[in-house]
């Protein structure tokens, strides 16, 4: 979707959102909770931020995420609860970049009210890729690069510290072994692609949600539908990729959790239809994490899924290494 036509959205239910959180916080939300739980009451939109602020908070915060496994934050809605929650909380964190779609600008407009902090604010901007579809503005995709994100956990641990000063050694110890842990991982990633072939490097999904990760990690991506899933993807899009997976000879595509898996098995067909047989490889956690109680639900978990089920269907045979990552 355009930048413009983003904010067109936005504007028309930005007025009506922002006037409910309004009321709620005034009217105290969640009060009686909040006073029998002395944590910080802090409100996130995607799982992957919700790991990484329960990681660094820790014991100090109380996190709610609004957005669980298989939501897609493009299309994504604030309930009525949803705003409830928004209107009591303390510190608010999104992703920022336009991914939270209309959501976006309303939280910035309750900043003053309510302290919100896009995790995305301290990520250089050229580091950032801004594709030329959305005139101007960047893809909020960053965490498939983990480098990247580990900006984002120091982003975290900065303002849960200044709005919790008495937390701050806390925070930064956990904020320590979490970057460890994500350099670890980061790593890991390096290594385990160099298994797949270079010609074999194509990573076909439903959507342009890993464009960081093929900068990062050495992969051309190729996805359906553009950056936002608002913008459902047509004839000629399932033609441009069939063409190339069939001339390239790409043994497997990907589909998404939280995008319905009809248009990858669209462009199966049309493969086929070119006298090539493609597989799809498994599903790939793209805008929403797996289950809070799976490996999945966290975000090293999350990633090492992806980079596994991508290597072990990319470049079959390699299962065996794949546990190590595990």
């Amino acid at each position: 979707m355009h930048r413009r036509a983003v904010r067109s959205v936005a504007s028309r239910i930005g007025g009506v959102l922002v006037g409910m959180l309004v009321l709620v916080a005034c009217g105290g939300g969640d009060g009686e909770a909040a006073e029998a739980d002395d944590r910080l009451n802090v409100v996130t939109t995607v799982g992957m931020i919700t790991d990484i602020v329960e990681r660094v908070g820790g014991e100090r915060v109380r996190v709610t995420g609004l957005m669980g496994p298989g939501i897609d934050p493009h299309l994504y809605k604030a309930s009525s609860g949803d705003v409830r929650r928004l209107g009591s909380a303390e510190l608010i964190f999104y992703n920022g970049l336009h991914l939270e779609a209309a959501m976006a600008d309303v939280l910035r407009q309750m900043d003053g009210r309510i302290r919100t902090r896009a995790v995305t604010d301290d990520i250089p901007r050229d580091r950032l890729l801004a594709p030329p579809e959305w005139e101007g503005a960047y893809d909020p995709h960053v965490w498939s690069d983990v480098s990247l994100w580990m900006i984002a956990v120091g982003t975290v641990a900065e303002t849960l510290a200044e709005v919790d000063p008495e937390g701050e050694e806390y925070f930064r110890a956990n904020t320590e072994v979490l970057l460890e842990e994500l350099e670890e991982l980061d790593r890991w990633v390096r290594e385990r692609v160099t298994q797949v072939p270079e010609e074999l490097r194509v990573l076909v999904t439903a959507h342009d949600a890993f464009n960081y990760f093929g900068t990062a990690y050495g992969f051309q991506v190729e996805g359906l539908q553009g950056l936002s899933t608002v913008v459902e993807a047509g004839t000629g899009d399932v033609q441009r990729v069939a063409r190339l997976v069939a001339e390239r000879e790409i043994p497997a595509i990907f589909i998404e959790s939280s995008i319905p898996r009809r248009n990858v098995e669209a462009v199966q067909a049309a493969v086929r239809a070119r006298g090539f047989e493609v597989e799809v490889g498994g599903m790939l956690y793209s805008d929403a994490m797996g289950d809070p109680d799976s490996d999945e639900g966290t975000y090293p978990g999350m990633v090492r899924h992806n980079v596994n089920t991508i290597v072990d269907a990319l470049a079959p045979g390699t299962v065996a290494e794949s546990e190590e990552g595990r």
